[in-house]
């Protein structure tokens, strides 16, 4: 184990913010600099989960529960190979692991991946910061001798263009097509294979976190991922009976560039078509609607949805910074979710065929299980396909 910082009144981190705004704290992880958008996360569980999921690429999560490091890290929680959020604001320092399945601590696992972290900061106070401008971006720098040059850091926090205009999703997706059969943990024991033959899955790999490949599975998906620069005839050579579009980061209009032809060629094959975050942003700018910026977006696992056409709420994990503007949705694709915090779309389906997406999270991890049915909706639809 390596050693831990000794606490200091001397900071050893700092975040500069583009509006010239400074916070000091105390570092861990790893030494060095990073610039990134700079967002918060309301989560109570579930901190390497947020940092290795890829939608945080291209952002610094700021967060707001305090005890963080308290269950150390183990690989089983990673959602893909290695941390995508490039780094971490926490208000107290990381403490010692005390759970069972703690393989490492948070502080050696942050310095192995190359991550920057910064304890000892007012959370509460950087957050109202983040709600009261938008998600700023931000400068993070750890140097144990305390050593920082402001105005550069402040600098390089201004000159960083931001993530409007930004396709991330070629930076996280997989190299190359791959099987997917592993299912969702369950005890006693733990994670176990799909057997068998099951429903032909093509998943679109925009940065695809491993418990919504898992859920897939579990719901009897034979998966085969594909990286986000497949085309429709990639997709439809593996003849699916299904299609899905995972999450991932960056501007949904950039990505889209390429992601929106492939959906509107499986649009066209009449196949079952399921997305997720990113994927539901891009099958909307595929059936004809419009993205946009949201203002600090949504991060945390305690987002209350509203089910338009049942009435039902649930409580879903989210991670997005841009959202579906409802007020562009054509004519036969119909609103289905909205959030409850501020009304923004959560949702979509076309009225005629099985055609969804939601902007949150069912497969959680972390976060509330309220939404996992709709993997059942999606391998619902393909069975009822099937038997025709």
């Amino acid at each position: 184990m390596l050693a831990r910082p000794v606490p200091s009144d001397k900071p050893t981190a700092c975040i500069a913010l583009a509006d010239g705004s400074v916070f000091f704290g105390r570092g861990f992880g790893a030494t060095g600099v990073t610039v990134a958008e700079l967002v918060f996360n309301t989560a109570m569980t579930g901190y390497q989960e947020i940092m290795t999921d890829p939608s945080y690429a291209g952002q610094i999560v700021t967060f707001t529960f305090p005890h963080i490091g308290n269950v150390g890290v183990t690989a089983e929680d990673d959602e893909s190979a290695q941390p995508v959020a490039a780094g971490m604001v926490v208000k107290w320092d990381p403490s010692e692991p005390s759970n069972w399945r703690a393989t490492s601590d948070l502080i050696d696992w942050m310095q192995r991946q190359g991550r920057i972290g910064v304890g000892g900061i007012d959370t509460r106070r950087l957050t109202r910061a983040i709600r009261q401008q938008g998600a700023p971006h931000a400068a993070l720098a750890h140097d144990p001798d305390g050593k920082f040059d402001v105005e550069a850091l402040v600098a390089k926090a201004r000159k960083w263009t931001g993530l409007v205009g930004l396709d991330l999703a070629k930076d996280v997706t997989c190299a190359q097509s791959y099987r997917w059969d592993e299912m969702r943990w369950a005890w006693p024991d733990g994670y176990t294979r799909r057997e068998g033959p099951g429903l032909r899955v093509v998943a679109i790999d925009y940065g695809a976190k491993r418990n919504i490949l898992r859920c897939l599975a579990s719901s009897g998906c034979e998966v085969t991922v594909l990286p986000a620069s497949a085309t429709a005839e990639d997709v439809l050579a593996l003849n699916p009976e299904g299609v899905f579009l995972s999450n991932g980061p960056g501007d949904p209009a950039a990505t889209g560039v390429y992601a929106v032809p492939m959906i509107q060629g499986i649009l066209a094959a009449d196949l079952p078509l399921f997305g997720i975050c990113l994927g539901h942003q891009m099958l909307a700018l595929a059936l004809g609607a419009k993205t946009i910026k949201m203002n600090h977006g949504h991060h945390g696992a305690n987002h209350p949805v509203k089910d338009i056409e049942t009435g039902k709420v649930e409580i879903t994990s989210m991670n997005h910074g841009f959202a579906v503007d409802s007020q562009t949705l054509p004519e036969g694709v119909m609103e289905t979710h909205v959030s409850l915090f501020d009304g923004s779309n959560c949702g979509i389906r076309m009225a005629d065929r099985p055609v969804f997406s939601v902007q949150y999270h069912p497969e959680a991890s972390p976060g509330p299980q309220d939404s996992v049915y709709l993997f059942e909706r999606f391998t619902e639809a393909m069975r009822l396909r099937r038997a025709v």
